[in-house]
């Protein structure tokens, strides 16, 4: 045991939390720390004696089942267990197939040395089935988890049973920060090449024959698996005579990944079938993966027509057009969908090559001058028909359109089915179906077909084997009641009603047509009811019966017409208005602070107001899924509406039948109206959420767009779109002075040629003749050497702002200049260098992300957040293109949280897609650069599939091209083809090359904007400008190809020379001898010929003052504004001042006037540094940031209230004060004086209440509450997790009476705090901050603990000489969490209880710090105990 203590005691101190260093995960440094070594030594005893008598058991079985070996035990025990063991594994293997498993794919890495393994550090497909660990482990650094690792040299010293159980106890737990975990799958598949083997195995010098035997019957010799690297190397007629196949095996099919790889690795690498058919389909990837759902169908020529006028009805109301404009733009949505549809051109082509199609020219006459003769009489106006948004919004359409014809084509089928069948003639059918115009009536016609021929669809059913193209339904209950009126002798009185439900909706619609009129019959409806031609025993034995089904059947009918429903959904989008009721649940939680004030009682909101605020609408939906409120929809003209229908549905005889009659179709019309009703409100709801999303996520491809439309920092004197050298600095969240200042210097490449870190950045006081601190001379010294563009500064603290004066003021006192460049004088110029403050939101994601350890692997978090800034310096699109998905975790609007992620990536990627199209990507340079290449997915035409397929193809090619023709295939020239002639053509415009003019072969038109069919149109346009006749063009061409005229044309600088020339008749003689419209090309032309490429984007955006703010605190305008009460740290107390600290790091100051009421009272006698108060904000300084507070009691008292937007009638003040009134009476009648604590957190709640309002609140948010065990008591409550909620008591000592609160707060009798404030920062937080150390644990299973236990057995199971243990919440006990392991497979499961304390986790009676040392502890725990046992 000697040997085993030593190890464990060694490692204990070794251990990187526990040293007397430490390592700052954020800026790298190393800091010194000074706690002890809090390791566990001896014995540790469970409490429970029970448990301890099971483990015994336990073991002892372990023993006897041989699962652990005793010291004693001779070896000739030992050589017997192995023997059987081979015997097991022999019979074993003889009852497996022979084919390629995953285990043995995972060995062929180490069998045959020819594969090559994967490199561990790049990330990689994982396996399907893990492979063995234990030469991996060998590979590294011991730590405590390692304590249980076979080791034969210390079989004589330690206990043998405890390196059969543990020896692979904790599979993934390793205690060495330095291995990355998310690489460990990548380092099983891929084993070391340079191990040493013997016959397949690793050769072990202590392992004696027996054991090297085992070995080799396990791993096998080496050539079992040739056979499959035969398969994968030599063709059919190559395996024929050449391999012995004695087995058949070569029989079988070549594996593919989908035989190795999980399905849901292969599609996160897109390398499914379905990925694959997408490279290979020559079509934008975007149309294919749209347009998948509808590759059945194919539109008619009437169809494609009525889209284009179905569409522009869609967008037409949106857009400001004037009335003569109407024709010409539903001509332009028709060219555009021709162009999607037939051409498949996508967004970006269209824009850039289609643009005349989006504009409407005309010509209108002036008046003549009569001062000038020769003056135009006619003026050439054009009209912006459509923008590129609308191109998406038309994309969007077009599919949504796709989707109306697929289900109407199906509806058609089915009915014609029926009438080919069984005869039928429906003309309300014949009528709606063609008309409908929208999913909704196309489902009013299915439930009307499902209704009223549900026997003929059951017949058809059963005829046609359940075929009736997909419209068939299971019939449900009422249908089939509704079914057997109709076929009873009930019917007889649903007719006598005297008008149709069909007739009735045409008199409702008020169309064109006869009016149709109701007959009464001669008979009262009871009487009819009652008589034998309407009686069907035994389902309708007495007229009530029947006169209530008939009357059902009725209102049925009338619910059922399409044209009803339309009547009314005309009614209800027109006129309905909607109305927000607080539940009661919501009356409680909905407090004058609370988000959802704003709606709480909310009225008369006309659909079109809510249309123009859609993120309240939204809050109303989601507050309504929470319980808070009832979103409801209502007809303000209902009452005149019914009046109507009613006369509609009458008959206009006077008589007591006619009467009987009339009052039996008002019920029914009231029940079906009722009905509708309910369908009408959910229709109503729906499509406005939808309307609702599609307009935030317009907002956020608006705010996107904007963030995307920059263009490099423009360094003074630089040309728009030249890359500046950037010198990035920041402190994070440190503070000035004390913490480290982290820069990196990004070369204009991108490079990063330097990094490292500051600390005190001190300008030296010439009149103190005090020198500059040693970083600033270094500061100095850094930018006169490397000459930067600009300085870049951020973080995410208020000190932030001081670092930015501080370095400015550097700047401005040692006169650091920038780069020298060239006035319109010819004089060189410097200006003092530029600092800035830059937006760090793709800086934040990118400085923990994999990429930037992949990238930056050597280098601190902070210092990749400074590497971050400079690249977004350097070009912002690059940088937001780098993200992905993760694109969505960057906030555009306050509300795209109650928008589907779906939706704003849709939204998000249209934006992008525009401006890499209009920056264009050079090709080359994406080749040999992977953070170019990332802008290659949303090149036009291409995506990630056809992108990552461009790449490997021009690798394949040699690397590089030099026209864009190479990118189509040429099997003359051994080419091949990096994509199809379609998507070329949408591509080919938006990939330049770089023009060489000492290359032959490079065209100067294949660097610009000009697309490639085009390109005769700017040879013309050159040969124009220089004047050149055609047999000077063909001499020419003739000698240097075709693209001699444009070289020729830059070769003499001549190209302002296409300024002189006429572009209208060019565009006159385009359209009428080709039917070509491109004015707007030939302009494209003319410009790229002077400029290609040239920077479109606008200026680099710096940050305005309101957006540092946000971006330093946190906080915005609505968060954060004057009049607020807000917690503060006090910080600093004079006699008459106080310097305080708000949450948000920012610093405020309290005047002697706003202290106090109590002038003759010092301050220092009232306040102490560190105590938390409560503040009001009377000014908010956001340009410093500062703000001036009041600790006045009579200010406090005023609670701050955020003003509504509404009208005088659309707020139900009535109800609002009585819901004040009521809840003031509920709190008097209640058992005990109601406390008031003075804290935003306290409600008057009792525990119910409290978990109510935590219910959709965040993890670890608090409520502050009365307490039930006196005035001298306080409860907190916080959340834990869903549905755990913790009550803490909390006593107050030194109270000055029995309202106010205590000066001491004392929690479970050792925790003393002296405000609330305090206590919920030290020791909520603190435990909240715990919580989610160990749910984001890599051991946490989110479950029960029977759910986990489960996962343990059955990892047991699969793996029966491994362990395993995991951490689960313990719901029934708020702060404690199981740690529930099992050592082996034939061991008990068994649980121990971590309790969550303020900055730590007690296990055992034992505090560890975090969850590396719990997990430590645990191991160190659980061995020294089963090491006492044994003794």
């Amino acid at each position: 045991m000697s040997a085993l203590r030593d190890l464990i005691q060694g490692e204990a101190e070794l251990d990187d939390d526990e040293a007397d260093e430490s390592f700052d995960e954020e800026t790298g440094e190393v800091r010194r720390q000074f706690n002890g070594v809090n390791g566990v030594n001896g014995h540790a005893q469970d409490s429970s004696e029970e448990e301890e008598d099971d483990e015994d058991e336990d073991a002892a079985r372990a023993v006897r089942e041989g699962f652990i070996v005793d010291e004693d035990e001779d070896d000739d025990d030992r050589r017997r267990r192995r023997h059987e063991r081979k015997k097991r594994r022999r019979e074993e293997r003889e009852e497996e197939e022979a084919g390629l498993d995953e285990e043995d794919l995972d060995l062929i890495g180490e069998i045959v040395p020819s594969r090559e393994p994967r490199a561990s550090d790049q990330r990689k497909l994982k396996r399907l089935k893990r492979g063995h660990k234990e030469d991996l482990e060998k590979r590294l650094p011991k730590g405590i988890g390692d304590i249980f690792d076979s080791d034969d040299e210390d079989e004589r010293s330690r206990p043998r049973g405890i390196e059969d159980e543990f020896a692979d106890f904790i599979e993934e737990d390793f205690s060495d920060g330095d291995v990355d975990p998310d690489g460990l799958d990548e380092t099983e598949v891929a084993r070391p090449k340079s191990r040493k083997f013997f016959g397949g195995v690793e050769a072990t010098a202590d392992l004696d024959e027996a054991a090297i035997e085992d070995m080799r019957e396990a791993f096998g010799t080496g050539d079992e698996y040739d056979w499959a690297l035969a398969l994968q190397d030599q063709d059919e007629e190559e395996r024929g005579g050449s391999i012995e196949d004695p087995d058949g095996l070569l029989a079988k099919k070549e594996i593919e990944l989908k035989d190795v790889f999980e399905p849901s690795e292969l599609a996160e690498k897109l390398l499914t079938d379905d990925d694959n058919i997408i490279r290979q389909t020559d079509e934008p990837e975007r149309f294919q993966i749209a347009r998948k759902a509808f590759k059945h169908l194919t539109l008619t020529d009437q169809q494609i027509k009525d889209e284009s006028i179905w569409i522009s009805n869609l967008i037409l109301p949106m857009k400001d057009l004037d009335r003569e404009l109407r024709e010409p733009f539903q001509k332009a949505v028709a060219k555009i969908l021709e162009f999607l549809t037939v051409d498949e051109y996508e967004v970006p082509f269209i824009f850039q090559h289609r643009k005349d199609y989006l504009i409407h020219a005309r010509t209108v006459e002036l008046s003549p001058d009569p001062y000038n003769s020769n003056a135009p009489t006619t003026k050439t106006l054009a009209d912006k028909l459509l923008n590129q948004s609308d191109l998406w919004d038309i994309c969007d359409l077009d599919l949504k359109y796709r989707a109306l014809v697929d289900k109407r084509n199906v509806l058609e089928a089915t009915y014609n089915n029926l009438k080919e069948t069984a005869g039928v003639q429906d003309n309300v059918i014949e009528e709606m179906l063609p008309s409908a115009i929208s999913m909704e009536e196309l489902q009013d016609v299915q439930d009307y077909l499902h209704f009223q021929h549900s026997a003929r669809l059951a017949d058809l059913t059963l005829v046609n084997g359940s075929q009736t193209n997909g419209s068939h339904r299971r019939p449900g209950a009422s249908k089939l009641i509704f079914e057997r009126v109709r076929q009873s002798k009930v019917y007889g009185l649903v007719r006598a009603f005297g008008i149709s439900a069909d007739a009735f909706a045409q008199n409702a619609s008020k169309k064109e047509g006869r009016r149709q009129y109701t007959e009464d019959p001669a008979e009262r409806p009871d009487d009819m009811a009652d008589s034998d031609d309407i009686l069907d025993p035994p389902d309708y034995p007495s007229g009530a019966q029947c006169l209530k089904a008939a009357k059902t059947m009725f209102a049925e009918e009338i619910f059922m017409s399409p044209k009803m429903r339309k009547v009314m959904r005309d009614l209800y989008y027109r006129d309905g208005v909607v109305d927000c009721m607080r539940t009661e649940k919501g009356l409680r939680k909905i407090d004058d602070q609370h988000p959802y004030y704003e709606f709480k009682y909310l009225r008369n909101q006309q659909l079109a107001d809510l249309a123009h605020s859609p993120g309240r609408y939204l809050k109303m939906l989601k507050a309504e899924e929470e319980g808070l409120v009832e979103v409801k929809v209502r007809v303000p003209t209902m009452e005149n509406f019914m009046s109507r229908l009613y006369s509609d549905i009458e008959s206009d005889n006077y008589s007591d039948i006619a009467e009987a009659w009339n009052r039996e179709r008002r019920e029914a019309l009231d029940l079906a109206v009722s009905k509708m009703h309910k369908i009408m409100v959910k229709g109503v709801k729906e499509h406005m959420k939808d309307a609702c999303e599609n307009k935030i996520g317009g907002y956020c491809r608006e705010e996107y767009e904007k963030k995307l439309d920059q263009a490099p920092y423009k360094p003074k004197g630089m040309a728009l779109g030249t890359i500046p050298r950037v010198l990035a600095m920041s402190n994070g969240m440190g503070i000035q002075g004390r913490d480290a200042i982290c820069w990196a210097w990004i070369e204009e490449d991108g490079r990063v040629l330097e990094n490292g870190k500051w600390v005190d950045l001190a300008v030296g006081l010439e009149e103190n003749a005090t020198d500059d601190s040693a970083d600033v001379q270094a500061l100095v010294a850094l930018v006169q050497r490397r000459k930067p563009d600009v300085i870049a500064i951020s973080g995410w603290a208020a000190e932030t702002k001081n670092l930015y004066r501080q370095v400015s003021d550097i700047v401005q006192k040692r006169d650091l200049r920038g780069t020298v460049w060239e006035d319109e004088d010819g004089t060189d110029r410097s200006d003092p260098l530029d600092v800035v403050i830059v937006n760090d939101e793709v800086a934040r994601l990118y400085r923990n992300s994999e990429r930037a350890t992949r990238e930056h692997p050597g280098l601190a978090p902070l210092t990749r957040y400074c590497v971050a800034l400079g690249k977004y310096l350097q070009d912002p699109m690059k940088e937001y293109a780098s993200l992905g998905r993760d694109i969505i975790s960057i906030s555009f609007d306050p509300h795209q949280n109650y928008v589907p992620q779906d939706k704003i990536l849709h939204k998000l990627e249209t934006a992008i897609v525009d401006m890499v199209n209009i920056c264009g990507v050079e090709i080359n340079d994406a080749v040999s650069d992977p953070y170019t290449a990332n802008l290659l997915p949303y090149i036009c035409g291409l995506g990630p599939r056809k992108a990552s397929q461009l790449l490997k193809v021009i690798n394949l090619n040699g690397g590089s091209i030099m026209s864009r023709s190479d990118l189509v295939a040429d099997p003359e020239a051994g080419r091949l083809g990096a994509v199809g002639p379609k998507v070329w053509s949408n591509c080919a415009s938006f990939l330049y090359i770089d023009f060489d003019s000492a290359e032959p072969d490079s065209d100067y038109l294949d660097n610009t904007r000009v697309h490639p069919e085009d390109y005769d149109l700017g040879r013309k346009m050159a040969a124009d400008a220089l004047e050149l006749d055609e047999e000077d063009i063909e001499a020419e061409q003739a000698e240097n190809g075709p693209g001699a005229i444009v070289r020729k044309l830059i070769k003499d600088d001549a190209q302002e020379k296409v300024n002189d020339l006429i572009l209208e008749e060019y565009a006159e003689q385009l359209e009428k001898n080709f039917n070509q419209r491109k004015r707007a090309t030939l302009e494209t032309i003319r410009a790229e010929l002077q400029l290609p490429y040239e920077e479109l984007r606008r200026s680099f955006a710096l940050l305005s003052t309101n957006e540092i703010f946000t971006q330093l605190t946190g906080e915005t305008s609505d968060s954060l504004c004057e009049g607020m009460v807000v917690p503060v740290v006090i910080k600093r107390v004079g006699d008459d001042f106080v310097e305080a600290r708000l949450d948000c790091g920012i610093n405020g100051m309290v005047p002697a006037l706003a202290i106090s009421n109590r002038p003759d009272v010092s301050a220092k006698q009232l306040f102490s540094v560190h105590q938390t108060v409560r503040a009001k904000i009377t000014y908010l300084n956001r340009k410093v940031p500062t703000a001036n507070l009041s600790l006045l009691e009579d200010q406090l008292r005023k609670p701050f209230r955020k003003d509504i937007d509404h009208m005088a009638d659309e707020w139900d003040e009535r109800q609002e004060q009585k819901d004040k009134e009521s809840m003031q009476e509920k709190n008097d009648v209640s058992g005990r004086t109601q406390r008031v604590i003075k804290h935003p957190l306290f409600r008057p709640f009792n525990s119910i209440q409290a978990e109510e309002y935590l219910g959709s609140q965040a993890r670890g948010d608090v409520v502050i509450r009365p307490s039930s065990k006196g005035p001298d008591h306080l409860a907190v409550t916080w959340k834990v997790s869903d549905n755990v909620y913790q009550h803490i008591d909390v006593l107050e000592l030194d109270k000055s009476n029995q309202f106010s609160s205590g000066m001491t707060l004392k929690v479970g009798g050792k925790h003393n705090y002296s405000d609330l404030d305090e206590l919920i920062v030290n020791h909520v937080k603190a435990m909240a901050k715990k919580v989610d150390e160990i749910m984001l644990h890599d051991k946490y299973q989110n479950g029960s603990r029977a759910d986990t236990e489960r996962w343990l057995t059955t990892y047991t199971e699969a793996n029966p000489k491994r362990s395993n243990y995991a951490f689960c919440i313990d719901p029934k006990h708020p702060g404690y969490f199981h740690l529930c392991f099992k050592a082996g497979l034939n061991a008990k499961l068994q649980s121990w209880a971590v309790k969550v304390i303020p900055q730590a986790f007690e296990l055992q009676k034992h505090q560890y710090p975090d969850m590396r040392a719990l997990c430590n502890g645990f191991k160190l725990l659980f061995t020294n105990m089963q090491t006492g046992k044994r003794r």
